[in-house]
């Protein structure tokens, strides 16, 4: 047993020497996904500690195509000045709703083989998605059966809404790197889509900026954009510039003039008529019951006074948050007022969007418990876990809260129906 131990201790000390002197070899590690709202394409994005070429081999049956891309050194801001090269590459000309096999790296050194799903195109499908926030690098208790669910093809997309490592930035980045290593085994089989939340916030938001590649990666660096999957308008956004006064002021500007006009676009009858759900997805939830004094549980809420009024009127259908290490259904509720459709059917043609917390999925941080309910609240629960949403078509969308505390059980099981989208439906 001794013996076993201090070889484990040797492997650490080791890897940790190799790491700081930058001796590590060019093996490409963190693999992931995303998606770029064209279903022809995807990109391939990975870390390797030495500069070294960005290629990907891919194909249906073996990976017989050849695509290249570029890498940016990032210097993590600590003490040790830890430095990385992340690679990017597009895939291009995939055809939807195909298998794909696929490795990344170069000569100098190749990742193991992945696979993936080219999206499906057009709208009239049925996206299958996994949500949660606030996933750590210690007790990431729901990542198990996220693995084994992705890697069986049951999701479409994954959806992480902010909080990750805990912290990107910690022990010099490398709990980042460990981090992202865990994660390749659901985000190199399927799009990993991110929303930045407040453990981000190191050197301003670096690692968040410079990990993922989302489709604004070149305008905002990940910080907010909107994407299509099927029947669904997704809008992603940073809640972090209302409290974090580090950044600039511009940014905050700049995201809600960005806001405005991307649900300006997309409330046009052709494009609401093809994809009539807009659902939003921001960290800091809007509303909340907790007892940790958050800005959920004010009602001078920031991020409520900035937006709510905004998503209303744009008539968004559904808004997804997580921050608070629990999960909560609310009833639909606008300016503190439960709009349900009808007593016996709150959730078929609702007078306001429906908000949902998923923030469950499992960190050190543990749980946030919760204070007594407030009029809005419909289900909540504490068991470790995450959301799955069926967009069925664009009437009916479904989701469950799975826990993983007992071992998958659905705990909560709601089905939105919308006969109307946009505005007009809370006439």
């Amino acid at each position: 047993m001794m013996e076993i131990s201090g070889f484990q201790v040797l492997v650490v000390c080791v890897c940790l020497v190799a790491r700081i002197d930058g001796q590590v070899k060019p093996q490409p590690e963190q693999v992931h996904l995303s998606a770029t709202g064209n279903v022809t394409e995807m990109i391939v994005t990975w870390s390797t500690f030495e500069d070294t070429p960005s290629m990907v081999q891919f194909g249906m049956t073996k990976p017989d195509q050849n695509a290249t891309g570029s890498s940016t050194k990032f210097i993590d801001g600590g003490s040790l000045k830890s430095a990385q090269f992340i690679h990017r590459v597009k895939l291009t000309g995939v055809t939807p709703g195909t298998k794909y096999v696929y490795r990344c790296g170069s000569d100098e050194g190749w990742s193991p083989l992945f696979f993936f799903s080219a999206l499906q195109d057009g709208t009239d499908w049925t996206p299958r998605l996994a949500l949660y926030g606030d996933m750590g690098n210690k007790n990431a208790q729901s990542l198990g059966r996220l693995q084994v669910a992705a890697q069986g093809g049951e999701y479409d997309a994954i959806l992480h809404v902010g909080d990750y490592a805990y912290d990107f930035d910690s022990d010099n980045g490398m709990v980042g790197d460990e981090f992202m290593r865990q994660i390749e085994s659901v985000a190199a089989y399927v799009p990993y889509m991110t929303a930045v939340g407040n453990h981000e916030n190191a050197y301003n938001f670096s690692h968040y900026k410079n990990r993922f590649t989302m489709p604004s990666y070149d305008s905002n660096q990940n910080l907010w954009y909107s994407w299509n999957i099927g029947p669904v308008h997704f809008v992603i956004f940073s809640t972090e510039v209302y409290f974090f006064t580090d950044d600039s002021k511009q940014t905050k500007v700049n995201q809600l003039k960005w806001l405005e006009e991307d649900l300006k676009e997309a409330n046009d009858p052709k494009n609401r008529t093809e994809h009539p759900w807009i659902i939003t997805l921001g960290h800091r939830p809007m509303y909340c019951s907790d007892t940790d004094g958050d800005d959920c549980t004010k009602l001078s809420s920031l991020v409520r006074a900035a937006l709510e009024d905004l998503f209303y009127k744009n008539g968004v259908d559904m808004e997804i948050w997580a921050h608070e290490h629990n999960y909560e259904r609310l009833w639909p509720v606008y300016q503190e007022k439960v709009y349900n459709g009808s007593k016996d059917a709150p959730y078929t043609n609702p007078k306001a969007p429906v908000h949902i917390t998923t923030g469950s999925a499992g960190c050190q941080e543990r749980h946030d418990i919760f204070s007594l309910p407030k009029p809005w609240d419909a289900f909540r629960a504490e068991d470790y876990g995450f959301t799955l949403m069926q967009v069925i078509n664009k009437t009916h969308l479904a989701w469950q809260q799975i826990s993983d505390d007992k071992h998958g059980e659905v705990i909560d099981k709601v089905m939105l129906i919308k006969d109307k989208h946009g505005p007009e439906a809370w006439l």
